[in-house]
């Protein structure tokens, strides 16, 4: 299944930015609630120096508490809160002195009255308790974003690293069976097929390894692919090997995960054709099943009657009693669709009343949407 990256808040976006508009609306807010409680208890307008004043004193102490917070966030608790405690009673401690200084010259008084430090200690303590908290529980926040933003970029590159092993395990007797077609043609001195076969293996070749392992392809792309595939393939079976494309033109668009039919197609080859003097009719066909996208790859071979072809569920043969891979096999294909679809595909082998073997895939219907439509922002990149 595919998982969306996250995206940061974008208020967030700039930290330093979010952080001085934050200082900036909550001193502004203390400001204007002061100010209007101090008109409305009547105050001489002289009396909103004295709240510029405190309210300046209290965006410096918090600009230092920022400092000493930053370096304070990451380390062990019994560190962090021990310490902010202690610096947060200092602060209030200092802003309070402050207040009570500039209110006693305010009002013409000497000397410092300890009830008014009392008093504002506690007002001031509020203050900057609730700023503490405020920016400690922000920045816990963002710290945890972060991580989980990290988290999924290494779960998303953990999916593309497993994809890209999946789609590059290419079957080696195809890779050594064609090579070796085309030696004994040259051998043979049969120039011309063993030319047009090396230049169909280099063009399939230039194919899987230039597309993107997670990359999508329409079912035309795959179709072409796979007969790029085939007559290569012919070129060694001849007309023991014949395929048949029932493809709906209404799936033409419709997206599936590139080479995911190739190693179907190889399995049965490998398995019908290959053990047959008289060869076997592979037969791919697509069509629309409500919102799904149904693939059914068939052969008329043996099916699962013989020893050596029931290993082709278990992607595995077996040679004088030694277990040997068969490349890709089913096993394959299960994993793919597993990582590209999650539980919203199906995949089954069954093997027909009338004989022969069938795999049948089907996934959520999907189409390449046109870039003028998306530079618009009417549709997502992909539509259903």
């Amino acid at each position: 299944m595919a998982v969306l990256p996250f995206r940061p808040i974008p208020f967030f976006a700039n930290k330093n930015q979010a952080f001085w508009r934050l200082q900036m609306a909550g001193w502004g807010g203390v400001l204007l609630l002061r100010t209007m409680s101090g008109l409305a208890n009547a105050k001489e307008l002289t009396f909103l120096v004295t709240i510029l004043i405190s309210t300046l004193t209290g965006l410096s102490l918090t600009l230092i508490l920022s400092v000493i917070y930053r370096a304070l966030i990451n380390r062990r608790p019994i560190v962090t809160w021990g310490v902010t405690v202690l610096v947060l009673g200092i602060a209030v401690a200092a802003y309070a002195f402050i207040d009570a200084w500039v209110s006693g010259l305010y009002n013409g008084e000497s000397g410092f009255d300890v009830g008014r430090i009392i008093g504002l200690f506690y007002l001031d303590a509020t203050l900057l308790l609730a700023w503490s908290a405020l920016y400690y529980m922000i920045n816990f926040f963002l710290q945890i974003e972060e991580q989980n933003d990290q988290l999924i970029q290494l779960e998303n590159q953990a999916t593309s690293a497993q994809l890209a092993m999946l789609r590059y395990q290419l079957n080696p007797h195809f890779l050594f069976n064609t090579l070796n077609s085309i030696s004994t043609l040259v051998l043979l001195k049969q120039t011309e097929p063993a030319n047009a076969m090396l230049s169909r293996l280099s063009s399939f070749l230039r194919y899987t390894l230039v597309n993107e392992p997670t990359g999508r392809v329409t079912v035309a792309q795959e179709v072409e692919t796979l007969k790029l595939y085939l007559e290569i393939e012919r070129m060694r079976f001849e007309e023991r090997l014949r395929t048949s494309f029932q493809i709906d033109p209404a799936t033409e668009k419709a997206l599936l995960p590139s080479l995911l039919l190739q190693p179907l197609v190889e399995n049965a080859i490998k398995y019908a054709v290959s053990p047959q003097e008289s060869g076997a009719e592979i037969t791919i066909a697509t069509q629309l099943v409500g919102q799904n996208l149904r693939i059914t790859v068939s052969d008329t071979g043996p099916g699962l009657q013989s020893a050596s072809a029931s290993n082709r569920l278990s992607g595995v043969t077996f040679d004088g009693g030694e277990q040997v891979s068969t490349g890709v096999g089913l096993a394959n294909i299960r994993d793919r669709l597993a990582q590209a679809y999650g539980e919203a595909h199906r995949f089954e082998t069954m093997e027909p009343a009338d004989g022969g073997f069938t795999v049948l895939i089907e996934i959520p219907f999907e189409r390449r949407v046109t870039q003028p439509a998306i530079e618009a922002g009417k549709v997502p990149a992909l539509a259903g």
